[in-house]
């Protein structure tokens, strides 16, 4: 075998130590760790994972170059972009000379903890929503706990349940591959499972203060919209608003969607969740019927959102069948699921129609 300097060093240096040894009486201990440390280090260490690279092909921008490799851009684009800093054309263009750094697969699995500790995993199970960006926006907050109920003798309150079935609807978002962004946060109410949640005022816009003054509060949280909106340069941008409805307790209703004159996004969006809406009581309420509505309504937050935008009223929350659907936890689970499939085919439709 042929034997390289190094190594006859080695061997030369390894049999002054055994000579050394002998006059030592063959300490066995002492031998095994001159021997460790004569041995070159490189020999133990093990080469790193290499990430893959491949270049894009003609027309490929950053989106469809992940989606060729079942990188979902919501999940892997800013981790793209991280890895490639420099190899970029204007506007984060991909170059057909450049080989570019693949992010490594985290096994289709995020942890979000704003959805609690039982909900903070989220297993992306599809890609129906890879390219979509949602805001979502729970009525009321802070100060302002919005309509008020009674159930027995718990008191109901809108933004709580609001909330809750915005987080489960931004849960089951992300899990088809959408990015999602909560206009409204609150720091330990994570997705519930009990019949009365809790009331409290620390909900956050964007980790801002919600004021007290109804003006205010509008303008805050559509800011914060269309300041997201600018920084994101994917074609479909959606708004979702969520509110409880307060009226006689008498007054059973059904769920109402709006959105703002001359917004053709907007309406279809509006249409498609009405419509999903209606094939569902349709299916597991046959008797019963759906009156839901879709209708334009001046309403601010409509109207000052850069994205479409599409304002939700649930149910009454005076009403005590209307409560049915805020009180158990299978039914926010259900209005959350339904609005999913409705944005899946709004969306769906988007693409087809581009």
């Amino acid at each position: 075998m042929h034997q390289t300097a190094d190594f006859k060093k080695f061997l030369f240096q390894l049999k002054m130590f055994e000579l050394h040894l002998y006059s030592m009486k063959h300490n066995l201990l002492l031998y095994i760790l001159l021997l460790c440390l004569l041995w070159p280090v490189t020999a133990f260490s093990q080469a790193s994972p290499q990430l893959k690279k491949d270049k894009p092909k003609q027309g490929e921008g950053i989106y469809t170059f992940l989606k060729r490799h079942d990188l979902p851009y919501s999940q892997y684009g800013k981790k793209f972009i991280e890895l490639n800093q420099g190899k970029f054309g204007k506007d984060n263009s991909l170059l057909l000379h450049h080989a570019y750094i693949l992010p490594a697969k985290n096994n289709n699995e995020l942890t979000f903890p704003v959805f609690g500790e039982k909900y903070k995993k989220v297993k992306v199970t599809s890609h129906e929503l890879d390219g979509a960006v949602l805001y979502l926006v729970s009525g009321h907050g802070g100060p302002d706990p919005g309509a008020s109920g009674k159930y027995g003798s718990h008191k109901m309150y809108e933004d709580e349940y609001a909330y809750d079935i915005i987080l489960r609807l931004a849960r089951n978002l992300i899990a088809k591959g959408a990015k999602v962004y909560l206009i409204i946060k609150d720091p330990n109410d994570g997705i519930r499972d009990e019949m009365f949640l809790k009331y409290d005022n620390d909900e956050t816009c964007l980790n801002r203060k919600i004021p007290l003054n109804q003006l205010e509060r509008l303008k805050q949280r559509t800011s914060a919209i269309n300041t997201l909106y600018k920084k994101d340069n994917r074609s479909y941008k959606r708004c979702v608003v969520i509110h409880l409805d307060s009226r006689s307790k008498r007054k059973q209703i059904d769920v109402f969607f709006y959105h703002t004159k001359g917004s053709k996004n907007g309406e279809h969006m509006a249409k498609t969740l009405r419509n999903t809406f209606d094939s569902k009581y349709k299916r597991y309420q046959p008797r019963r019927g759906f009156s839901g509505t879709v209708s334009t309504r001046n309403l601010y937050i409509l109207r000052k959102t850069a994205p479409a935008c599409v304002f939700i009223e649930l149910g009454n929350i005076q009403n005590y069948r209307d409560q049915q659907r805020f009180v158990k936890e299978d039914n926010r689970q259900a209005l959350a699921n339904w609005l999913t499939e409705g944005i899946i085919r709004d969306y769906s439709s988007y693409k087809k129609n581009k």
